[in-house]
């Protein structure tokens, strides 16, 4: 299975965040079980109302997924570009048939690009937003008296 550039950053992109938000967290101050659990659902809440950000809601394979064929490309982008491509073939060249093939491979090789970058941004958006729910959950729970690392 040949994974691309983009769907390997994405793979990588997706397990960051599950590796941030594994947080150690000691009770420094003596607190119960029962008093750490809450504490802990109290600033998971404080941490989202901060950042807007709810890593329980929020899925990077989710975010990143736009429609495309199996290829990366949109659908129709080999289409569009087959009838630019035949347009410019026919004026320059009179040749519609081959600037129609030059077009089509073009559009989809443009849209491939565009969609892997665009992934690209949502993944690194999902990364920061995790990253910063991360920092406010320990900044609370650092506040109620714990160790968190």
């Amino acid at each position: 299975m040949k994974l691309s550039i983009a769907s390997a950053f994405l793979l990588s992109v997706a397990l960051i965040p599950m590796a941030q938000a594994q947080q150690f967290i000691y009770p420094a101050k003596g607190q119960s079980a029962e008093q750490q659990k809450a504490d802990k659902s109290q600033c998971y809440a404080w941490a989202v109302d901060q950042t807007g950000f709810d890593p329980a809601t929020s899925s990077p394979k989710a975010a990143s997924q736009s429609p495309k064929t199996a290829t990366g490309v949109t659908p129709g982008a080999g289409i569009r570009g087959a009838a630019r491509g035949a347009i410019v073939g026919e004026v320059i060249g009179d040749d519609a048939g081959a600037g129609a093939a030059v077009g089509a491979v073009a559009a989809r090789g443009e849209s491939r690009r565009r969609n892997a970058a665009q992934n690209n941004k949502k993944a690194e958006a999902t990364q920061n937003q995790q990253g910063a729910f991360t920092k406010a959950q320990s900044a609370c729970l650092e506040g109620r008296g714990y160790t968190v690392k």
